[in-house]
């Protein structure tokens, strides 16, 4: 669906039957998608930038390759930087394989996020990341698939703990606090329950919580297309996530 969203061809006809009926919800659902795209490039050339100079990244819950992927925009600023994706999705990674893996630059590997102790274990992130050094950690559009009952807080806490001080967490979360029309917002979270993954929407305050442990850098935790938008940016008349980039120290 979110393939979909984004004008991709790698999906099912039940898939885009099922993101029609959000769009008929959210008519503003698409473009939301493509702001969430957009912020990742934003967060991920600053933290590959010279202010921060973080050369390798672990991108969990990466999605079906679109265009511009994490590692080709963290090359765009630094050309030796490495990218290890994961998802728990295996027509996703057999899809990452074919289009994104590359000897000593990308990996893809199949992983669950709600396994943190499991995916840190695989020997192929193992063999491309050096956790002793400052990592990326990119959670874009994915903790919200993580029911409570997975208990996502340990989740971050034993990612955080994994990684070394000078780390970056990268984050969006959907939130109902930021739609006003609840109702139609209520009837699309239920289009999902029929999914193979559930959604589960966040307040802000929950979604804080998950940065327990880091820094936030400004602006702080805000609607995606605030954070650090470019001037050119326009306004988005509808915005369903939280967004936040905060560092290890």
């Amino acid at each position: 669906m979110y393939d979909y969203y984004l004008g991709g061809l790698t999906s099912f006809a039940v898939d885009r039957a099922a993101a029609e009926r959000v769009l008929a919800y959210l008519p503003y659902q698409r473009r939301s998608a493509e702001e969430n795209r957009r912020f990742l490039g934003r967060a991920v050339e600053f933290l590959a930038g010279p202010q921060c100079g973080v050369g390798q990244f672990l991108d969990i819950g990466m999605g079906l390759p679109t265009a511009r992927s994490v590692h080709e925009i963290a090359r765009a600023v630094n050309p030796a930087a490495r990218v290890a994706y994961v998802d728990n999705d295996p027509l996703v990674v057999s899809h990452g394989k074919a289009m994104l893996a590359e000897p000593g630059r990308s990996v893809v590997v199949e992983g669950d996020l709600r396994d943190p102790d499991g995916l840190l274990r695989d020997p192929d992130i193992r063999a491309h990341l050096d956790f002793s050094r400052p990592v990326g950690l990119l959670l874009v559009n994915v903790l919200h698939w993580v029911g409570d009952s997975a208990d996502p807080r340990r989740v971050l806490s034993v990612l955080r703990d994994a990684v070394a001080p000078g780390s970056y967490l990268v984050l969006t979360h959907m939130s109902m606090d930021l739609i006003s029309n609840k109702d139609a917002a209520a009837r699309a979270v239920r289009v999902y329950e029929h999914s193979n993954a559930r959604l589960s929407p966040r307040g802000r305050r929950q979604v804080m919580r998950f940065f327990d442990g880091w820094e936030l850098l400004s602006p702080g935790l805000v609607p995606k297309h605030q954070w650090r938008p470019r001037p050119e940016t326009s306004p988005l008349p509808f915005d369903a996530s939280w967004a936040g980039v905060a560092v290890k120290a």
